[in-house]
Formats: C-alpha cells, sequence, structure tokens
C-alpha cells in the first residue's frame, strides 16, 4: 500500500548522543548493544559541582546519558561573540549545529533554498541558567533569550529562517510532539522544509525514590521485572522534514516517511497529574494509525516510550494492545524497543532520538536488541508484543514502526514511519567528476577534507556522481576553498588527502580551469553531476571553551 499524497518524508537527520557524537555512530552503537549509560566518578561529579550533601547521599544515583563538549561551541560560525556564546544556554547551542548538520544531510543550503524553512524545537529547562544565577554573582543580570523558548527562534535568526519558529514543549514527549507540529506546519503549505527536533543538557543530580522515575544505577530496564526506573541523560536530535510530492519532485534522497500522527492528552482519567493513562495512550496510537490509513498488522515495531517503571511500562503495553485489539495478532508479532535503555531518558530530545532510531530501522532493515532484558514484567501483558534480546532481521514488504512518547502531564505523540520506496534504477555514469570542498579556515577545510576522504574509503560502493552531486548542490561554498577532479572512489580519497596514486592528473583542461576559478572565489562552472543527495560528514566546526 503505497502512502498517502499527505505523507511527510524524512529527508536529512543530525544529532549528538551518548557516546555518540553523530547519527551513524548511534546505529552501530545500536547494533552493537552499547550500553551509553555513564557512570561518573566521585571526581567528574565533583568538577561538575555536585555538592557534598548530594555526593553523601545513598539515594543519589551517579549515572546518566553523558554528553561531552557541551561547553564548546564555534561561535564564530554562526555570527556570535564569545561573549554572546558564553551567555546563551548549551541547548541553544547544539540545537544550532545540529540544525545547520541536518540541512546539510538533507542537501540544502538555506541560503539558496526556494522556500519557507520552518524550525520546531523541544528543549529541557534551561539548567545552565539556574546554575549560574544561584552559584553566581547575584548581582548579573539576566540575559534575554535565556529560557528554551529560545532555541528555534535562535536557528532561524542565526540561519535567516523565515518560516514558522516555535517552541514545542510539552515535558519528555516535546521532540516527537515538535516533529507533528512541523508535520502538520508542512501539509497546510506554512512551510516547504521543517527542521524539528528536540534537545537536553542535564547534569547527574538526581535521587532514586522508590516508584520514581530514576533507577539506582541509572539503567532503564525496560519491560524487565527489575524495571525501577532509568536516568536522564543530554542529547540532541533534529530531523529535516519536506511534502514526499515536493522530495519527490526535487529528487530529493528520502530516509523514511511520516505516514501518519497524532497528539492528544491523557485528560484526567488517570491516578494523579504526574500518573500515564491508559485510555489517552491508546487512543492516540489509534488515531495516528488510522490517520496513517493502516491497520495494526502493518507494523512491525513500535518504538515505545519505555521508561523502565512497573506501572509506565504495564499501562503503556496496555494502551498498545488495546489499540491493536482490532486486528487481532498472534504473541510475538510485534517488536517492541526503547532506546533509553542505551541512552537513557534524553528528557525534551527523547521523542526525537527515538524517532531517528525507528527510521534507521525501517531504512536498513534490521530492529536493534532492547539492553536490560531478562525476565518479562509479571505485570506487563505484551499480548502481540515481544522484545527482541538480539538484533532481528526485519524481512517484510514494506517496513513501518510506530513510535511513541508520553510527557509527564500527559501528553502523549505518536508516530507511523514507513519504509521510503526505492529510487528508479540508474546507470553508473564515467568520466571526470569535481569534488569541490569548502570551509570557514584553513584548518576547518583540512578536517573536511579528511573526514569525507575517510567516509569515502568507508563507504565504497557510494556513488561518485551522488557525492559530486550533494557537494557542488547541497553545501555552502565558503571562503577556504579546495576541490579534486577524480574518476573513482579510490582515485577520490587519494587525491582528498593528498596523496600521490600512481596515476596522471590528467583531468581535462577545461574543467581544471573551472576548479580554478572556483577555488579563487567564483561559481561552480562544471557539468553538474546527474546524481542524488548523499549522506557526507557534516561540517566540522571548530569548537572552543565558551
Amino acid at each position: 500500500m503505497s502512502p498517502p499524497e499527505d505523507a511527510i518524508a524524512v529527508v536529512g537527520m543530525a544529532g549528538r548522543f551518548p557516546g555518540a557524537p553523530d547519527v551513524p555512530s548511534l546505529w552501530r552503537n545500536l547494533l552493537d548493544g552499547v550500553d551509553a549509560v555513564h557512570d561518573y566518578t566521585e571526581a567528574e561529579l565533583r568538577a561538575l559541582g555536585v555538592g557534598e550533601r548530594l555526593l553523601a547521599d545513598p539515594a543519589h544515583v551517579r549515572a546518566g546519558g553523558r554528553l561531552t563538549g557541551t561547553t564548546a561551541f564555534d561561535a564564530g560560525f554562526f555570527g556570535m561573540t564569545a561573549g554572546e556564546a558564553a551567555a546563551v544556554d548549551p541547548q541553544q547551542r547544539l540545537f544550532l549545529e545540529q540544525s545547520w548538520a541536518a540541512l546539510e544531510d538533507a542537501g540544502c543550503d538555506p541560503a539558496a533554498f526556494d522556500g519557507l524553512v520552518g524550525v520546531f524545537s523541544g528543549a529541557s529547562v534551561n539548567r545552565h541558567f539556574l546554575y549560574r544565577q544561584f552559584t553566581g554573582d547575584p548581582d548579573e543580570p539576566l540575559v534575554p533569550g535565556f529560557a528554551p523558548d529560545y532555541a528555534a527562534a535562535q536557528v532561524a535568526y542565526r540561519l535567516g529562517l523565515t518560516g514558522p519558529a516555535m517552541a514545542v514543549q510539552t515535558a519528555c514527549s516535546s521532540s516527537l510532539t515538535a516533529v507533528c507540529v512541523a508535520a502538520q506546519h508542512l501539509l497546510d503549505y506554512r512551510c516547504d522544509l521543517a527542521l524539528a527536533g528536540g534537545v537536553s543538557v542535564t547534569e547527574p543530580r538526581f535521587r532514586h525514590t522508590p516508584g520514581g522515575l530514576v533507577s539506582p544505577d541509572g539503567r532503564c530496564r525496560a519491560f524487565d521485572a527489575a524495571g525501577r526506573g532509568g536516568s536522564y541523560g543530554s542529547g540532541v536530535a533534529v530531523l529535516a522534514l519536506k511534502r514526499l510530492r515536493d522530495a519527490a519532485e526535487s529528487r530529493d534522497r528520502v530516509l523514511a516517511v511520516l505516514r501518519g500522527w497524532a497528539v492528544g492528552n491523557d485528560g484526567a482519567r488517570r491516578a494523579g497529574f504526574a500518573a500515564p493513562g491508559l485510555d489517552g495512550q491508546a487512543s492516540v496510537v489509534a488515531e495516528a494509525l488510522a490517520d496513517a490509513e493502516l491497520t495494526p498488522g502493518a507494523i512491525g515495531f513500535v518504538e515505545a516510550h519505555g521508561s523502565g517503571t512497573a506501572v509506565g511500562d504495564a499501562i503503556e503495553v496496555a494502551a498498545l494492545v488495546q489499540a491493536f485489539s482490532g486486528d487481532p495478532l498472534p504473541p510475538g508479532t510485534v517488536a517492541l524497543g526503547s532506546v533509553k535503555t542505551n541512552l537513557g531518558n534524553l528528557d525534551a530530545a527523547a521523542g526525537a532520538a527515538s524517532l531517528v532510531k525507528a527510521v534507521l530501522a525501517v531504512r536498513h532493515g534490521v530492529i536493534p536488541a532492547n539492553l536490560h532484558f531478562e525476565r518479562a514484567h509479571p505485570d506487563v501483558e505484551f499480548g502481540p508484543f515481544y522484545v527482541p534480546v538480539k538484533n532481528v532481521t526485519w524481512e517484510t514488504e514494506t517496513r513501518r514502526a510506530g513510535v511513541s512518547s508520553f510527557g509527564l502531564g500527559g501528553t502523549n505523540a505518536h508516530v507511523i514511519v514507513e519504509q521510503a520506496a526505492d529510487g528508479p534504477p540508474r546507470t553508473a555514469s564515467t568520466g571526470w567528476r569535481v569534488l569541490p570542498v569548502s570551509a570557514r579556515s584553513p584548518e576547518a577545510l583540512r578536517q573536511a577534507r579528511t573526514r569525507l576522504a575517510d567516509h569515502l574509503e568507508a563507504a565504497p560502493r557510494t556513488s561518485l556522481d551522488d557525492v559530486a552531486h550533494t557537494l557542488t548542490a547541497g553545501r555552502r561554498a565558503f571562503a577556504h576553498r579546495a576541490a579534486i577532479v577524480c574518476r573513482d572512489l579510490p582515485e577520490a580519497v587519494a587525491r582528498l588527502r593528498g596523496l600521490p596514486d600512481g596515476a596522471p592528473y590528467d583531468a581535462p583542461e577545461d574543467l581544471t580551469r573551472a576548479v580554478g576559478a572556483w577555488v579563487a572565489g567564483g561559481e561552480p562552472a562544471w557539468p553538474r553531476a546527474d546524481g542524488r543527495v548523499v549522506s557526507l560528514p557534516a561540517y566540522p566546526f571548530q569548537r572552543q571553551e565558551v
């Protein structure tokens, strides 16, 4: 069944996660079963400013999803002074960087894009501001734009985007709700490309309490009998979205299709404000399936909210079983996972991280194993669902997944993700191609060349036409430039590294003249490669401590 006309294409993704500096690294870690929750040493905790009373508290949870380098930033790239960068919430800085990386992954230079680009962000509490106010100079003035509300506005201002820019704050479901809001804005033609996601920067300042959200060791044992919560962590994920019909017309690379989505609230039918509601969760899943024009039998994998609490997991699975009850399925039919078992709870970024995992799963045809699952919780009635304890090869005609994210306070979001259709077959071309690379400084240019060479060497089946097209049409040309002319990937790798490859550099004279003119600051004057956008390494930000 083909996706409906109002489906949304995922055309780019970027992010930084505990233990993974980018999306490809996250996927490798998921497949390798990496537990990225970090156990902090006492020295690390003291360096973070954790006080003596909390250090001495036996309930203090000394673990969490750690993101390194949150105090470093390439201020110059975004037109900030050092003082401005130091005053800005690290969450805004991370969301800025990954918004640019998501645009690059989509092959979109916003300055050349013919349309409106919108930004939809979720962010956690600005703890950076709170710590500065409570531990710094009490006379320090308030800085305008410090709140989480301004993450989207910062991106719009720094990147020159004139579509809707709005913050979406629904606690842990913020980023997936932001994706739903962005998708609807695309369908309503309020923008033509949307950046949507979330960010959270936090520190290990949480205590375990019986029945609470944080486990004693910080590990999330979703759906397991030993589940006692999880841990909070830092991370950022941003997805670039377009209307599917527009992506097809532009010959964009489509990573996956968002076929349906829904957002709702539990209302008052629950035990308390912070308690989850079964009916509300079941309703949002059923509504998303109806929006996608699918029955439950079309779903092979659900990336759950999966907080690891006994009550939360039992209610979530019961809600899924209720939503799937109209299409009876045998036990062990639908895989059930939670990326929180790998990363911890990324709070406002949690839903977007879950969506990234689901997009990669439908794209690559593998459902990653769920960590820390040994014995099913006795209060969880799984119905057609099962928890995979090893990677599962996903063989079906069209892979589809559901993604859930539930916020404290009852705002629930669910998205249906579908495998993208294969593009029409192409005949590999031969001949010379130009690979242009640029950056804002000589050192950044050197790193960009090295990263591209490493990437191409590790991906020998990459189409050289796609690489040439992406670099020419999908990347901004900065002041410091280099370009090579090559006929195949080994030649490209060697010349990017500046190494002798044993072959004469006999490129056509007109091509070498065009390359020389571009390196000197001109416009690209060589023939455009007949390629499509492909994922290549993002800009090498020159981060400095702020």
